[in-house]
């Protein structure tokens, strides 16, 4: 080889080994993304189809850390200034409080990638899932499951079984929150779904529901999802309200004898928000493109029932990957399983949600046991 390619050979191998040391230096120095989420099987769906892909494509890594809902923890965070995560899984009724309250970053439409067919966004996403600080990701249900063996000849057919206590006898585990009991309660005088929140704007309608779940004579208080999933298993229940897919997921992966009540399943959108003053804000823009994009929907509701808020996701969804169910049957907004449903208004959550919480932290004090 003459001295001059030599020379420019040598010069390109320096250059090459230069690129390739500056390209490991820059991955190992990608800072992780820290992920609020809710953990058990929604977390390692969510892992799956959406955490581990990101990071392949991107070479930033995701770190979830464990979230149980609510705004106190964010609240003490931004007033501190130390914000120590990038992106919240989070209910859009929590979503619409926080937001009102400055504590969240804007998200602009323009983040979001169109559909495969180039549908944009804005047409595609399902009505209200776009806001002004969140963006809607899934539609889940909260719903009832029972012992398959607690009530022998006969099952529970409607949501106003949960507090018919001579019929389905046992103890019930219910969230430690109003949000979904207080409406069970007033359907089960048959209040008329689209009357709900106007009834429960008035201290009638609250008393009402309150003394409804008064006269249950067994309840235990939940606050993690997997609580009422193990109790289920173990028996100290019969009957418990929890998520659509904990539920689904103990049924299919560990054989649990329980079925679930679709009659009056509450449905409320999830959504991602980014919290303000978010250390990689840029970053978690990233990720809530990636993870609302049609494919990565519908690759979560293959692992874990929750309605993609995308249509064009919807129409992608297929079987599950290990057990190869069919997995439309079981989303909460199948035509089958959406009869009877109650949509949150989360509007009105998000308008009443200290004094309702109050409320009903005072009733548990005066009539509860612990």
């Amino acid at each position: 080889m003459a001295p001059a390619r030599r020379w420019r050979y040598g010069i390109g191998v320096l250059l090459l080994g230069l690129s390739l040391a500056l390209a490991a230096d820059s991955e190992e120095k990608a800072e992780a993304l820290t992920v609020l989420s809710w953990g058990g099987a929604y977390e390692r769906a969510q892992r799956e189809a959406w955490f581990e892909p990101f990071t392949a494509e991107t070479g930033i890594p995701v770190e979830v850390a464990r979230y149980d809902g609510g705004l106190d923890g964010l609240r003490r965070a931004v007033a501190s200034g130390e914000v120590p995560w990038d992106v919240i899984d989070m209910t859009r009724s929590d979503a619409m409080a926080a937001c009102e309250e400055g504590l969240l970053e804007p998200l602009s439409p323009t983040l979001l990638a169109p559909a495969p067919d180039g549908t944009p966004p804005e047409r595609d996403f399902l009505p209200d899932s776009i806001g002004r600080c969140a963006v809607t990701h899934t539609l889940f249900a909260t719903v009832i499951a029972y012992r398959r063996d607690a009530f022998p000849g006969q099952r529970p057919t409607a949501i106003a079984d949960l507090f018919d206590q001579q019929r389905f006898p046992g103890p019930r585990a219910l969230q430690r929150t109003p949000a979904v009991n207080l409406e069970w309660a007033l359907r089960s005088y048959r209040v008329p779904r689209e009357e709900l929140y106007g009834l429960l704007s008035t201290r009638r309608g609250l008393s009402l529901a309150l003394d409804r779940l008064e006269q249950l004579d067994t309840i235990r208080w939940w606050e993690g999802g997997e609580q009422p999933v193990e109790w289920l298993l173990d028996g100290e229940v019969v009957m418990a309200s929890g998520y659509n897919g904990r539920f689904f997921d103990a049924m299919i992966h560990r054989n649990a004898p329980i079925e679930i009540l679709w009659d009056g399943q509450v449905q409320e959108h999830e959504t991602w928000v980014i919290p303000r003053g978010s250390p990689q804000p840029e970053s978690a823009r990233e990720l809530v493109r990636f993870t609302t994009s049609t494919e990565r929907l519908a690759e979560l509701a293959r692992r874990i029932p929750y309605g993609p808020a995308r249509r064009s996701a919807t129409r992608r969804v297929t079987d599950h990957p290990e057990t190869g169910q069919d997995m439309r049957l079981h989303l909460p907004t199948h035509p089958l399983n959406a009869d009877g449903a109650i949509v949150k208004d989360e509007a009105w959550y998000a308008r009443t949600l200290e004094r309702i919480d109050d409320y009903f932290r005072d009733w548990l004090a005066a009539h509860v046991d612990e």
